[in-house]
């Protein structure tokens, strides 16, 4: 009898197994959000250029992507992405979705929605609703150095781009045209980011406030402090950006 009672628990534990086995294996395939293994290429966020130039009506370039602006699109959508945007268990398993340019008429910027989904996602305490804050701020201020100083080095060889395509023997229309296109989606991404990064600011400063007024704690002095330096740095970006192509970002709250 004790054999037998091993055995169906060593049975029920094969089934147990394989039934996980067969989610997580779902899972990779692109069920409960996860990144499908077909969208994970070198190449998975060329879709800002095209998504910024077409949001003006603009035509997007057909050259490939240099290791520098593969960089530069890498390093944009951490970004861009807006903080919290994504549920916890959506975040373990890896979703990624494409986002709209700021310049796209139905866009609308909402400085309260990063403090709301603070404030109401489950948390322990209020300590770490200000810990998550700290978190979300510091990691804005560690990507800023890498995703500029790349962007210098683009927006540096796009001027190299410019000046040399007078000197090119027999230059068609069509390279031209690619090559100027290539450019705006270049020039294009930093604005976005730049804009990102003046928006977060905005939102981390109405959830800082919001913090205070529900729950005051010495954490709040971090925080200020942190969303000073990114805003010092969001200020004085290391890239001098045009005003973008077109309109400008609508925002409320």
């Amino acid at each position: 009898m004790p054999g037998s009672i091993h055995q169906i628990r060593t049975i029920r534990s094969a089934i147990l197994f394989a039934a996980l086995g067969t989610a997580l294996a779902g899972c990779s395939g692109g069920d409960f959000g996860r990144t499908r293994a077909d969208m994970r290429s070198d190449d998975m966020h060329s879709w800002l250029g095209l998504e910024a130039t077409g949001s003006l009506g603009l035509k997007s370039s057909q050259f490939q992507l240099t290791d520098e602006e593969r960089q530069l699109r890498d390093l944009a959508y951490p970004m861009i992405e807006p903080p919290l945007s994504r549920p916890a268990w959506k975040s373990v398993f890896g979703d990624y979705k494409a986002l709209p340019a700021p310049w796209r008429q139905k866009v609308v910027f909402d400085r309260t929605m990063y403090g709301r989904t603070l404030i109401d996602e489950p948390h322990r305490s209020h300590a770490s609703r200000y810990a998550q804050l700290i978190e979300d701020v510091r990691n804005d201020i560690t990507r800023f150095e890498p995703f500029f100083a790349c962007a210098i080095r683009v927006i540096d060889l796009d001027r190299r781009r410019d000046a040399s395509m007078a000197r090119v023997s027999a230059l068609s229309p069509r390279e031209k045209a690619d090559a100027v296109a290539r450019m705006q989606e270049n020039s294009l991404i930093v604005q976005w980011v730049q804009q990102s990064l003046e928006q977060r600011v905005s939102s981390y400063r109405w959830a800082l406030e919001r913090l205070v007024i529900q729950a005051p704690d010495g954490m709040a002095a971090d925080a200020d402090r942190l969303i000073g330096e990114l805003a010092a740095q969001t200020a004085n970006p290391p890239v001098i950006s045009q005003p973008p192509y077109g309109r400008a970002v609508v925002s409320k709250g």
